[in-house]
């Protein structure tokens, strides 16, 4: 999208009925579930720091991000696992014993390309969009972390996965037996509605990328769950926290440095970073809504964009689930050793997901002294140009850290068994 009219506008409401003007008469064409196939997965076990139930990575990520969210109130998975989609792309996912097991992580993936395709796929929502005026490109350019409304909705549909695989973490303590019923679950206890009003997107995204989850479910007597008291004062807290962090960055840049917004989020970019960023800009006492939740009166009729988003992926989801055979297979390892070859300073992130990912995993190498060549966000595929075996090694153990689990080799392709 080219802007040649006003400049970007933020306004979370206006930004919000722009998207669901576009996808109020359909969001994608119907989508078409693979065959059934038949995916082969890797699992290696999380190692926690003695004495806890939490990994390096997630006590890190809890301490400096999570205030004040206590270890004891969070669940940890206790196995990574990796595996080839069906668009050949690897990803990782994780998982706790005990629980659904590895097919709600796979199982999720392959509806979230589904739907992806699927929104491709839609020739009249592309026309709607490729109509937009410059206003409304305006107000998205200056409200939204992703401009373009077909990657918005490409992430919101990516996160409404995340949240299902996530929640599996907890499966064991509802009442649901299996991936179709804990989805069926999730849907209609309104969890999905409860991540996008309660959490915040980092928040989201990067304890899902580590494996952990900060929430306590409770079984109500009509066989649905909630969010635990102590969840939801603990998730507002969290994001009251967050609010104000954004916001005193941007008092210090714009009171006391005296600069502008637009010069304040360029000097402080790292700091506000591009989800912070939209925070920073909210007034203040004003509490941040998701623009897939918000609802609107269109064409006489009340709508919002989550709830056609969440039924047509439980749906999908559970024909998926039913057609998908998950198989533990050995790891293969790589070698931190010797000489690099050409094609070793190729590795992919299988848990790179939208462009704050890039930006971080950019960033991790680039402190490292770590060139960068090229990173494709749809492949998972980054080229750098790492000095020794060892500095890749450390690159990666970098990038752990950071919440992002690189590997150097993709793990078998999944294949197909018989037509759905």
């Amino acid at each position: 999208m080219t802007r040649t009219g006003p400049e970007p506008r933020y306004d979370r409401r206006a930004a919000s009925r722009v998207l669901a003007g576009l996808a109020r008469p359909g969001l994608g064409a119907a989508p078409v579930p693979p065959p059934a196939r038949r995916v082969e997965y890797t699992c290696t076990a999380l190692s926690s720091e003695p004495g806890s139930h939490l990994t390096l990575s997630q006590r890190l990520y809890l301490e400096r991000f999570m205030r004040p969210c206590r270890a004891d109130q969070v669940t940890s998975a206790t196995h990574r696992i990796a595996w080839t989609d069906s668009d050949g792309i690897p990803n990782t996912g994780h998982v706790r014993s005990g629980g659904l097991g590895a097919i709600v992580p796979i199982a999720m993936r392959e509806t979230v390309l589904s739907l992806w395709h699927a929104l491709d796929a839609d020739t009249a929502l592309a026309q709607r969009m490729s109509t937009l005026g410059p206003r409304e490109q305006a107000v998205l350019e200056g409200t939204t972390t992703d401009h373009e409304p077909h990657e918005i909705f490409r992430v919101g549909i990516e996160a409404a996965g995340r949240a299902l695989a996530q929640h599996a973490l907890l499966a064991r303590w509802t009442p649901y037996r299996s991936p179709a019923e804990f989805a069926v679950g999730m849907r209609d206890s309104g969890i999905y509605s409860a991540v996008a009003t309660r959490w915040f997107w980092e928040l989201q995204a990067s304890s899902y990328r580590r494996g952990m989850i900060a929430v306590t479910l409770t079984t109500q007597p009509d066989g649905t769950v909630r969010y635990s008291a102590d969840t939801v004062a603990t998730l507002r807290a969290m994001k009251d926290m967050t609010i104000e962090d954004a916001h005193r960055v941007m008092r210090r840049a714009t009171n006391v440095e005296g600069l502008s917004v637009a010069e304040a989020i360029a000097k402080y970019h790292d700091e506000l970073d591009l989800i912070s960023r939209q925070y920073a800009l909210l007034p203040p006492g004003t509490r941040p809504a998701c623009l897939a939740a918000m609802p609107h009166q269109l064409d006489g009729a009340h709508y919002s964009i989550l709830p056609l988003v969440i039924d047509r992926f439980t749906d999908l989801f559970v024909r998926i689930a039913d057609q998908v055979t998950a198989v533990e297979v050995a790891a293969e390892t790589g070698s931190e050793t010797g000489e690099l070859a050409p094609e070793d300073h190729v590795f992919y992130v299988p848990d790179m997901t939208c462009k704050h990912c890039v930006r971080t995993i950019g960033g991790v190498l680039d402190a490292m002294g770590i060139g960068v060549g090229d990173i494709d966000l749809v492949s998972k595929r980054v080229v750098a140009e790492f000095r020794s075996p060892r500095n890749r090694h450390r690159a990666f153990e970098a990038l752990r850290d950071s919440g992002y689990n690189p590997t150097l080799i993709t793990p078998a392709p999944a294949t197909t068994e018989t037509a759905v």
